[in-house]
């Protein structure tokens, strides 16, 4: 660019053309290195049958914390496209963010806020600092008879998955329910395969058979069943106990008064038997710990539900994902000075806590995380309060007069700052500026000598006078146009372009979250620097949204029904690539289709009607986003290439 500008054989004229082409080559060149960036991201951090299903077709996303897929929902910014990519299915076109808050800010948004659940104990001090909400525990109903064995931990995965399947075989034997909790789909298929090896029969329930759920999940507490299932069945799943899977109609494990009690010391009962292994209940099987205590806490729930007897255990290994960021080499040196042997296993109470800790750990770093997100959201919290009580006002309001005469004073603010600003002095004003560009919004004369010529001349004068030039360009506006129409053309005009420019200013808002952590190695506070620069952003949205509802309001024509039928041309197909950032194809011809009427409201001088005969092209492809990759292939964005003439 500084070639360019300092280019003395260039006329004005070519350096905004070298601009403009050197622009599109850049951003044409940004586009392919995002593309090939998120590439890498679907292919290094996103496994299938854990982050995503392959259905139908399609790349449906798997919820990480209850295991059930979420259709409808895709990864933005071009990662979803990736993935598709990655599986040879068909890509989509890019999804645009339109609206975006967080959870933390839309909870916030209740006047009365509360909630209950099993598990909200581990999550106290976030529900404070985030809600400023109190934890209380409540007592069970009756006394928790579930026994919560010490985890078990082995070298590999592989002999896990062998223990796994032999303690499954061993309840099965005794026709006992056995529930086993797996953390991705991919587990849970890898176990059903082995078990169809042992000639165990099991249900699986995970994202790919949910249709099933019920159905599973009403005979998972029958004697014998095995139930395979990801978290969609550790939460908020009732189990409900056949019958024979109890065997003492009272339990005497965690026995209220054990000295009472007729069954205690009742004659074939072992108490502490059942508490070394449980005899009866449900029995859950971990095959490994979640990063967070409230997931593995869920799934043990599922078993002990009002009284009854169960019990539950964890089989790790030192290759699993917690285990490996967090102790495994500590673990590892204790078991080798221990003189283990591979597939032999080890139990303590000491593992158990130091994983429990790894756990605490992880959930401080995530929330951490979420906090620090959550600053940077209200940043933005209070920018879409300003966004959307203005669009309330603009719906609620009976005389949109007000706001338009709101909005003219507004513009014209900021355009004597940028032309007339204080700082200046009365010689070093561009006044003629300021008129040329009042001149092509409203579309009348601002005729300066007007005000020229007298004696005292200073900004309230220049200001009023501007501000009653507009007036009555929008009083000729009102009278030109039906009272009824102009309402709502009015309104229509407002909330497009609020929409609009909001959607844009989000797009750009992220971008720069992306980028802004880098100005820590600066020595500087990202969060600070983040505040700042979307303020600017903002403001300069808000001086965009204001100048594009005055220019559309006053370029808008109204065309009657028979100039309308004048205008109308001759049908015509324009066949355009059928392509994408990943996939191309050649173009294909399409049957013509005939051709809709032209609206009743077209915006701008470029509507007029030309003297030759008007065409119009049919784009017989699916919709494009202003932000979508542009269908033609030039790797550049459809508002910055083909779509430049359509506004």
């Amino acid at each position: 660019m500084k070639r360019i500008e300092e280019d003395p054989s260039l006329s004005p004229k070519e350096k905004i053309k070298k601009k403009d082409a050197a622009y599109r080559k850049y951003a044409e060149k940004s586009e392919i290195i995002h593309s090939f960036s998120q590439l890498l991201k679907a292919y290094t951090l996103f496994e299938k049958d854990v982050d995503y299903v392959v259905q139908d077709g399609r790349v449906v996303i798997v919820d990480e914390f209850t295991g059930r897929l979420m259709p409808g929902r895709r990864f933005s910014e071009g990662l979803h496209q990736a993935l598709e990519a990655k599986e040879r299915v068909k890509i989509e076109g890019e999804t645009q963010t339109l609206a975006t808050i967080t959870l933390q800010n839309y909870f916030r948004m209740y006047e009365k806020l509360a909630g209950m659940t099993g598990t909200a104990a581990t999550e106290e001090e976030e529900f404070h600092k985030i809600y400023n909400l109190e934890v209380h525990v409540i007592p069970t109903n009756k006394p928790v008879r579930r026994i919560d064995y010490d985890d078990v931990i082995f070298r590999t995965k592989r002999e896990k998955y062998r223990a796994i399947i032999q303690e499954v075989k061993r309840l099965n034997e005794r026709k006992l329910p056995v529930l086993v909790g797996t953390v991705s789909v991919e587990v849970s298929e890898t176990l059903s395969r082995m078990l169809k090896r042992e000639g165990i029969p099991h249900n699986v329930l995970n994202a790919k058979h949910h249709q099933r759920e019920a159905e599973i999940v009403a005979h998972a507490g029958e004697p014998g069943a095995v139930t395979i299932a990801t978290n969609m069945a550790g939460r908020g799943t009732d189990i409900k106990l056949g019958e024979g899977v109890v065997n003492c109609e009272m339990c005497c494990i965690n026995c209220e008064t054990p000295e009472e009690c007729e069954n205690c010391g009742r004659e074939g009962i072992d108490v502490n038997e059942c508490y070394r292994d449980v005899p009866c209940g449900l029995h859950i099987i971990g095959t490994e710990r979640h990063e967070s205590r409230r997931i593995d806490r869920q799934l043990r729930g599922r078993s002990g539900r009002q009284g009854d007897p169960g019990s539950s255990r964890f089989f790790l290994s030192l290759e699993d994902d917690l285990m490996r960021l967090f102790g495994s080499e500590r673990i590892s040196s204790i078991m080798d000075r221990l003189g283990i042997e591979d597939g032999e296993v080890i139990t303590h109470s000491f593992i158990t806590k130091a994983i429990e800790n790894a756990q605490k750990k992880v959930e401080m770093y995530n929330f951490g995380i979420r906090k620090r997100l959550l600053e940077y959201d209200d940043v933005m919290n209070k920018q879409r309060e300003v966004i959307y009580g203005r669009r309330n006002a603009i719906l609620e309001a009976e005389n949109l007069d007000e706001i338009v005469h709101q909005l003219i004073e507004d513009y014209l603010d900021g355009l004597l700052e940028e032309y007339a600003a204080e700082s200046l002095s009365p010689e070093e004003w561009d006044l003629d500026g300021a008129a040329a560009e009042l001149e092509g919004v409203f579309l009348v004369s601002f005729d300066l000598d007007e005000i020229k010529g007298e004696k005292k001349l200073d900004l309230d004068r220049v200001y009023d006078y501007f501000k009653e030039k507009a007036f009555d360009a929008y009083e000729l506006r009102k009278s030109i146009i039906p009272e009824d129409l102009l309402k709502e053309l009015t309104r229509y005009i407002m909330l497009q372009s609020i929409d609009e420019k909001w959607m844009d200013h989000l797009y750009e808002l992220d971008n720069l979250k992306e980028g802004i952590y880098l100005r820590s190695y600066a020595q500087k506070d990202p969060l600070v620097e983040y505040k700042q620069e979307a303020f600017e952003l903002f403001r300069d949205m808000v001086d965009d949204i204001d100048r594009s509802i005055l220019w559309a309001l006053f370029h808008a024509r109204i065309e009657e029904e028979e100039e309308k039928k004048k205008r109308r041309p001759k049908p015509q197909v324009a066949v355009h690539e059928d392509v994408s950032t990943y996939n191309q194809s050649k173009a294909r011809p399409r049957q013509q289709q005939p051709i809709s009427p032209i609206g009743p409201i077209q915006a701008g001088p470029q509507a007029e009607p030309k003297k030759k005969k008007a065409s119009t092209t049919i784009k017989n492809v699916p919709k494009v986003g202003r932000n979508d990759p542009c269908p033609c292939g030039s790797g550049k964005k459809y508002k910055n290439c083909c779509g430049r003439n359509f506004k």
